[in-house]
């Protein structure tokens, strides 16, 4: 590890910021493309380090990175980027990752704003110490699959038969049918809320911290399912086989669709850190 120089700041340049940590690895940080073609490097602040890359200060401004954003491969590249970033910082120690597309004016800017918050920085280094965040997913067929199902190999219904007379029987039949496919919609439902509330419960226990996210659209799922839980937890690290496991037996025991991913940064217990930055100064 070599000790952090202070780079000397361009009058042109406004500061991303990607991260904030204890220490970083000077030699990591050089082999990071990040978002522009300037150097990964440490910017010293009240015993922290945050984690900053120049930005042209004609493309730094709200409006700009708006327009950016707004292309999707751009905006893929741009996570990508700000992620793969992140992660290698953190793979050294804790880590506070900061929202992306984060910056400020200047380097002096960045210093001052970052200084401002770093107490709260620091109680959120040690409450992430030791600690990943795991994502558990917990899934409902959705209603056109249920109902596509139930309704296989349906027959259309006759308004009458010969002599103008109802067909009742087929008319039964149909209703029926819709009946069967609404009970089973809800039915479906109820056992993967019950299901969600379940997993919830018992997951919270054994992390330290938990969240409930906002649940994701369906078009963002392969569009046969409807999320109904989408929680954070925070973990111990020495706890992961204990917390993987739980989340088998939940799978096994409820017959519910759960998903599982991680481990990550502790995006999700980190929220607060750049919301007043976010594309630079207001």
């Amino acid at each position: 590890m070599t000790e952090t120089v202070p780079a000397v700041p361009s009058a042109t340049a406004a500061t991303y910021v990607f991260a904030v940590c204890r220490r970083v690895d000077e030699d990591v940080l050089a082999r990071l493309p990040g978002i522009t073609t300037a150097p990964v490097r440490a910017l010293p602040f009240e015993r922290l380090r945050a984690v900053v890359q120049e930005v042209p200060a004609a493309e730094a401004g709200r409006g700009s990175w708006t327009e950016r954003l707004s292309d999707p491969g751009e905006l893929e590249r741009c996570v990508r980027a700000h992620h793969r970033v992140v992660t290698a910082v953190a793979a050294h120690g804790p880590a506070v990752p900061m929202a992306l597309a984060t910056i400020y004016s200047s380097e002096e800017r960045a210093r001052q704003a970052l200084g401002d918050g770093a107490a709260r920085f620091h109680t959120v280094l040690e409450r992430v110490d030791g600690r990943v965040e795991w994502g558990v997913k917990v899934y409902v067929p959705s209603a056109a699959g249920v109902s596509s199902a139930a309704g296989a190999g349906r027959t259309a219904v006759p308004a009458s038969v010969p002599g103008g007379s109802p067909a009742s029987g087929a008319g039964r039949a149909y209703l029926e049918r819709v009946r069967g496919a609404h009970r089973a919609r809800e039915e479906s439902r109820r056992a993967a809320l019950l299901a969600a509330e379940e997993t919830d419960a018992e997951l919270r226990g054994l992390a330290v911290a938990a969240r409930r996210l906002r649940l994701q659209d369906q078009q963002l799922t392969d569009g046969h399912r409807a999320q109904v839980l989408n929680g954070a937890y925070l973990v111990e690290e020495g706890r992961t086989a204990r917390f993987r496991e739980a989340v088998a037996a939940l799978r096994e025991r409820t017959g519910a669709l759960i998903e599982l991913s991680g481990p990550w940064v502790p995006y999700s217990f980190a929220s607060f850190a750049g919301e007043d930055a976010l594309h630079g100064d207001r």
